[in-house]
Order: structure tokens, then sequence, then C-alpha cells
């Protein structure tokens, strides 16, 4: 496979294509639009041989090929990635799984992606808003570098935007504060107030989303998981 050769590289997915993945998908509540059928783990060996292709990335994410925007996501360099191309690829997004991916795999690498968190968590668009949380779900995980003092007004975005009751958001908005409740103890501590904050909204959102969350916050394993990293660090 040439490099930056685009249609190899769709021909390469396309080799990939498996009918049985559209159909797991669709139970998943997966778009199907524009899908091969092509899984992850395929997706990530495409990726791996390729390597790091911002002017590819770019391509592939306007093919409107499901699997080519994950694709993407893994291919392309965070630090070339514009604040325009983060809006573009954004407003794109039509399903929860490329939402998650683009996050997770590019977003939150770039040197805007605690802004976007914020400005994305209070926009009414559905996968723009669950991409600002899912955002704060993955910078809790990968950007060691993050104070706690960082993640307070994530728990404050956290607490407003609790009572939007599009399962795709309330999802994220869950994940964002089992994330951000799992980094350290103090911060869980922070994260189960602010669970106990929301259990009293009249939204059955915020319920369920208080709910879930005190559940793990608050589970021997988590607790205990917690206690052990902090004796480590001392």
């Amino acid at each position: 496979m040439r490099k930056t050769d685009l249609h190899e590289v769709i021909r390469a997915l396309k080799s990939e294509s498996d009918r049985r993945n559209i159909e797991g998908m669709e139970r998943f509540g997966i778009s199907t639009k524009g899908t091969l059928g092509v899984s992850i783990p395929k997706i990530r060996e495409i990726a791996k041989e390729i390597g790091k292709d911002h002017a590819l990335a770019l391509e592939l994410w306007d093919s409107g090929i499901h699997e080519a925007k994950i694709l993407a996501s893994m291919i392309d360099d965070p630090e070339l990635v514009t604040e325009k191309q983060l809006e573009k690829w954004v407003m794109m997004v039509d399903s929860w799984d490329v939402c998650d991916c683009v996050c997770s795999n590019l977003f939150d690498k770039t040197r805007f992606a605690k802004a976007k968190a914020f400005e994305w968590a209070v926009r009414e668009e559905e996968y723009v808003r669950r991409a600002g949380f899912v955002l704060m779900a993955c910078l809790s995980v990968h950007d060691k570098g993050m104070k706690d003092s960082e993640f307070v007004p994530f728990l404050k975005e956290i607490e407003k935007g609790c009572t939007d009751e599009r399962n795709f958001v309330r999802k994220a908005v869950n994940w964002a504060l089992r994330q951000i409740g799992k980094r350290n103890l103090r911060l869980n501590k922070l994260a189960i107030s602010t669970c106990n904050k929301i259990a009293v909204k009249d939204s059955k959102s915020a319920r369920w989303i208080a709910s879930d969350a005190l559940r793990e916050l608050s589970s021997n394993a988590v607790q205990s998981r917690l206690k052990w990293r902090e004796s480590k660090s001392r």
C-alpha cells in the first residue's frame, strides 16, 4: 500500500468488509450509513501500516465512509490539527462510535482539547455535546499531567449537563463522571459529591447518571484500587 494513496487505502478497507459486523453495529445503535463492516482491530492494523499522515487523514474523513473516518482519527497528527478541522469534523459526526474514536484517538491529544470539552458540552447538537463530555472522560484517562484542580470545572459542567435526556449524551456525561472519579481519591470524593448533588434533580437522566456512577465510584473494587495507588505514590 502506498502511504498517501487514498484509493489504495479505501480498497484495503473494502477488502476487510464483513456483513456480520454491520449487523452487529445495528444491534448496538451504531449508524450504518456509509459503513463497510470492518472491525476496529482490522482498522488498527491498517493504521499501523500507514503511520501518521495528516493529509491522508483529511482525505479519508471527507470520503464519508464510516470506517475511513475512524481510520483518519488513528493516523492524523494531533500537532497538525487546527481548530477549524476540529469544528468541521465534530459537525460531521453521525454515530456515537465515531464520536468516541475521534475524541480518544485524536481530539484529546490536540492543544484545543480542554477548551473544546467546555465549548462542546454546552452546544445543542447531540453528537457535539456528547463529544464535549467524551473529551472530559478521555482527558481524565490519557492526560497524566492534568492537575486535580483542572477537573473541578469539568464536574461543574457535568452537574449542568446531567439533565439532558438524550441517550447518547447522558451516557457520555455518566462516562465523564465515572472516569474523573477513578483518577485518584481526591477526585473520587468530589465526583461522589457531584453524584449526590445531581441525584436529587427532577430528571430521570440525572438520577440514572448519579445512581450508576455512584455504584461504581463507591464500590470496594474502585476504593481499594485508588487507596493502593495512593499508597504507592507516597
